[in-house]
């Protein structure tokens, strides 16, 4: 495999992380609240001139790459945190899990570490190394868009309704431009020329004239996304307290997870259902109907969102973090790991079909289309 070159210098760059939190940890003032955000606020600027020191070349052709290098250090930040809390390694960040961000330390705060540790971290080194050599990396783009937006739609307002609420501190604040800045990176993803297509109008005529039942694997897709909506539905209600009896037997026997009172699966749940069930819906117009040139990139988006919230969910669920009366019950293990990993690896596969034959969803080529045929 081709490494970018810039990419392992961003790499680099990123891996200082470690000298510098063992540093900062045996440092006395940071025990503090307020220095450690103002110590944080610091750091992130002495990192942003570090990079533009050296390479201003590629800031001025996209900005984006200032916002994945210094992501990129973040996210080992983020690693040394999971492994912290987990005991496979120590006297690195407990200053910062004790006085910065003490909500770190539950189980969905260590899955979403290690996601950005290990997920985001590969993305932003593919993403600057694709800027290094002038490439495209627009899909990267949406996927890292999707579970980034999804991660801080869930541990945001879990923080702050959760029972951590009262340990929301100083350095919470950093959040603000953590948050503006993906925005506005999402944007400019969005705003990114699209990789251009070889395909014949013929063929795009030919692919769009054909029904649902003679694409089985758009049929597959359908039915899957039907299921699932009815699932994101249903766990939405069981979070809302629906008093139904099926809703209070999964709640208790298969799921109790969502009962939890640190709020993260709660509002999670919401979001599937807000969010996540709309999206499924349209997914299935799309994949019915052709010509649907949106749904590709949605798709990849939610693809990063739902990827990102299962690996929390799921992990959260039987982590030791997770009080025992919460964590999925023995009997009950496979059907929970076995629903959610479906659910799970569904928009993936969504997403993989739209890149991989694409012409159904390209805008109609000029001059009528054959009528659909009639299916038996």
């Amino acid at each position: 495999m081709d490494i970018p070159p810039l990419a392992g210098k961003i790499a680099a760059l990123s891996l200082g992380a470690l000298p510098l939190s063992y540093a900062l940890n045996h440092v006395s003032a940071l025990s503090h609240p307020l220095g450690l955000a103002l110590m944080s606020a610091l750091i992130l600027g002495l990192l942003f001139v570090a990079i533009y020191s050296l390479s201003p070349g590629e800031i001025y052709y996209d900005p984006l790459y200032a916002v994945f290098a210094v992501f990129s250090f973040s996210s080992v930040v983020d690693l040394l945190i999971a492994l912290q809390e987990d005991g496979y390694a120590g006297g690195f960040m407990e200053f910062f899990t004790k006085e910065g961000e003490p909500y770190l330390r539950t189980a969905h705060g260590v899955f979403i570490c290690y996601w950005d540790g290990t997920v985001h971290y590969l993305l932003y080194l593919a993403m600057a190394g694709a800027i290094r050599r002038r490439k495209r990396y627009r899909n990267l783009g949406l996927y890292w868009l999707g579970s980034f937006v999804m991660s801080v739609l869930v541990f945001l307002p879990g923080n702050i309704l959760g029972k951590y609420s009262s340990e929301i501190r100083p350095a919470f604040f950093l959040v603000i431009p953590y948050v503006l800045v993906p925005c506005w990176a999402g944007v400019r993803v969005f705003n990114q020329a699209r990789a251009p297509t070889c395909y014949a109008p013929n063929v795009v005529q030919e692919e769009q004239s054909k029904g649902i039942l003679r694409r089985p694997v758009d049929l597959a897709l359908v039915i899957y996304l039907t299921l699932a909506g009815f699932f994101t539905l249903f766990r939405g209600l069981v979070v809302l307290d629906c008093p139904t009896d099926a809703c209070f037997v999964y709640i208790y026997q298969y799921e109790p997870y969502l009962r939890d009172p640190v709020a993260y699966p709660k509002v999670q749940m919401l979001v599937y259902m807000f969010y996540v069930l709309p999206f499924y819906g349209l997914a299935v117009y799309g994949l019915i109907f052709p010509g649907c040139s949106w749904l590709p990139d949605w798709a990849l988006v939610f693809a990063g969102a739902v990827g990102q919230a299962q690996f929390s969910h799921m992990g959260a669920s039987m982590h030791v973090r997770t009080p025992f009366t919460y964590r999925v019950p023995d009997d009950a293990w496979a059907c929970f790991f076995g629903s959610n990993l479906l659910y799970a690896l569904g928009p993936q596969l969504l997403a993989f079909r739209c890149l991989w034959r694409p012409a159904f969803f390209l805008h109609p080529p000029p001059g009528p289309l054959a009528h659909h045929k009639k299916e038996d």
